[in-house]
């Protein structure tokens, strides 16, 4: 049965591919966030054992309502891990980095999380489709500020 959201198929069909970008980015950084808490060493080991967990567990959520979005538009998400690679925006880490490269390239994959929302806005606004708009602005609110808080623990 065909999709009839009074959005056009071409508009949906953007949408669509800007949030199977940002359900990639979100789960590539999502499956580093808890790669990191798996392996995290050194004095700072506790809170950021704790605050990584606490990010991943929140993206972990967070993919699903981005696929559920798509889904909602009538496209099918992606979903293996050659979709995402080719997909995202994050690159994988080799290895196990020192705790303060982990805050690192996990700022940067915040930061890279909310470019990718952002980028999608012009099409989501001007097709007037709002509950993309909420699901964006709602994303970029929280990597904006898990970006925040672990660009502050690299502050002496």
């Amino acid at each position: 049965m065909s999709v009839n959201i009074g959005i056009s198929e071409t508009d949906r069909k953007e949408i669509a591919d800007g949030l199977s970008k940002l359900l990639a980015d979100t789960y590539t950084l999502y499956l580093k966030t808890h790669n990191f808490h798996w392996n995290v060493t050194g004095p700072m080991f506790q809170t950021l054992h704790l605050l990584f967990e606490t990010q991943y567990t929140e993206m972990a959520m967070a993919v699903d309502l981005i696929a559920e979005r798509i889904r909602a538009l009538g496209f099918p998400a992606p979903g293996t891990y050659s979709d995402y690679s080719r997909l995202s925006s994050i690159e994988e880490t080799s290895g196990v980095p020192k705790a303060e490269e982990m805050i690192k390239l996990l700022v940067e994959g915040q930061e890279a999380v909310t470019r990718t929302a952002r980028s999608i806005f012009p099409v989501v606004d001007k097709a007037a489709d709002e509950p993309t708009a909420d699901l964006l602005t709602q994303r970029m609110q929280l990597h904006e500020k898990n970006a925040w808080m672990l660009r502050s623990l690299l502050e002496s």
